[in-house]
């Protein structure tokens, strides 16, 4: 008789959701990184190297945080583990 697959533990599954969400957000920064270079070097003809690398970086550096301190908080909540750090704060909700 075959034996089923065991289902997966919580935490490996919300490391492995982060990772791949993570994958998805690193492409979504590269890209915008590579739009908000096209039109910086669009609108100066005395553009610097060192201004596009700049602007690269810090575009993507920021997208890539910010999604994925999103990314985070929404397992965070999605997992329950904010109700359990502040039951007092749920209990006044149910009242």
């Amino acid at each position: 008789m075959p034996v089923p697959d065991p289902l997966p533990s919580p935490p490996s599954s919300m490391k492995r959701r982060f990772w791949r969400i993570f994958r998805l957000a690193a492409l979504l920064a590269v890209v915008v990184a590579i739009i908000a270079m096209i039109l910086v070097s669009r609108g100066d003809p005395t553009l610097h190297v060192n201004m596009l690398v700049a602007t690269g970086l810090g575009v993507a550096f920021t997208v890539l945080l910010g999604t994925s301190l999103m990314t985070l908080a929404f397992l965070s909540a999605e997992s329950g583990h904010d109700e359990a750090a502040a039951p007092h704060l749920h209990d006044k909700d149910e009242r």
